[in-house]
């Protein structure tokens, strides 16, 4: 299980386990919070061709999916 601070989220970098669509590398390149502090949308950028995607910043947290840094 990785520990994710939300607030710390925007910019950190992750390897997926499994390969998404031949790509193993990503950033956050942005993250939506609210004024209470709750995480509305996180984005995620493959490195290799720059696609992002929307995702659940809760599923970063699987380490049986996704380890952090690059990999």
């Amino acid at each position: 299980m990785n520990q994710i601070n939300p607030r710390k989220l925007e910019l950190s970098k992750w390897t997926a386990i499994e390969p998404r669509d031949r790509e193993r590398h990503f950033l956050v390149s942005e993250v939506d919070i609210d004024a209470d502090g709750v995480v509305i949308e996180c984005i995620l950028q493959a490195v290799l061709t720059q696609r992002e995607s929307a995702i659940d910043w809760r599923d970063l947290k699987d380490s049986s999916h996704w380890l952090q840094g690059w990999r």
